[in-house]
């Protein structure tokens, strides 16, 4: 037999012609527009079905729990119920830390049943990987929108919050693990935790001084430029002032590595 035609792929397909940069962009938007149905679709099935839950939607139709539920009228098993679960709690913290505060109150118009007026564009695995810390999550959510309110912003859009939400998602599903339950109780590194302890603290005080001077919405390149008169002033490197900017701004210790601890 002879070669394959130039005109033929892999499997007798025939081959396409190139695509022209419009119709790879034209292309890419479609994706985009179906991936964020995707992200909106697991957002209000997650708000109804935290509703339903907290409903005990399954007592009044004869069924002995939730799972059960699930699987007699949705045919999902035991596992795909209770990840549904994990994506409404993690949703849940979300827009409590968001609606809390003072200046969002009034971005959502639809029913807590219908949730998604603000679209946060997360995915379901991402939702899973934090509902186990649901607390860490609307903790740093809430003292990060409350940075940018105080850094001079005159009013938190739609499109700031949904940033902010984002960074801190992927900032706690790659957060590292919590320490161990029990103290140490050798002096030395009691002694040495306590230390770094104190550089840190003192590093999140210098860092909430370091955003009055250069908001969280500047970049560290201009945020550099900005900091160095102050800076000199305290006596800090400017390296040092950064490093502790993004401490303050993340919470997250290891914006601190190799140059503060």
């Amino acid at each position: 037999m002879g070669e394959e035609s130039e005109g033929q792929g892999h499997g007798g397909e025939l081959a396409r012609p190139p695509l022209t940069a419009a119709s790879a962009r034209q292309m890419t938007v479609g994706l985009r527009e179906a991936m964020d149905d995707v992200r909106r679709t697991v957002a209000v099935l997650a708000a109804r079905v935290r509703v339903a839950h907290a409903a005990r939607v399954w007592v009044p139709l004869g069924y002995a729990s939730w799972e059960a539920y699930c699987l007699a009228e949705f045919e999902i098993s035991r596992a795909q119920a209770y990840r549904l679960l994990d994506v409404a709690r993690s949703l849940a913290a979300i827009d409590e830390a968001v609606t809390a505060h003072p200046g969002l109150s009034r971005m959502r118009d639809t029913p807590p049943a219908d949730a998604a007026a603000l679209d946060y564009g997360l995915s379901q695995r991402a939702l899973i990987d934090v509902a186990g810390r649901t607390g860490d999550l609307a903790e740093l959510i809430a003292r990060r929108l409350a940075l940018l309110a105080h850094s001079g912003l005159t009013a938190l859009d739609a499109a700031a919050v949904r940033a902010v939400v984002r960074q801190a998602v992927r900032d706690i599903r790659t957060a590292p693990p919590a320490p161990p339950a029990e103290p140490p109780t050798d002096p030395t590194v009691v002694a040495g935790r306590g230390m770094v302890d104190q550089l840190a603290d003192n590093a999140y005080a210098l860092g909430e001084l370091m955003l009055e001077v250069a908001p969280a919405y500047l970049r560290d390149a201009d945020a550099a430029d900005v900091l160095a008169p102050l800076c000199n002033v305290v006596g800090e490197d400017v390296e040092h002032g950064l490093a502790a900017r993004r401490y303050a701004l993340t919470g997250d210790r290891r914006a601190l590595d190799g140059i503060v601890l």
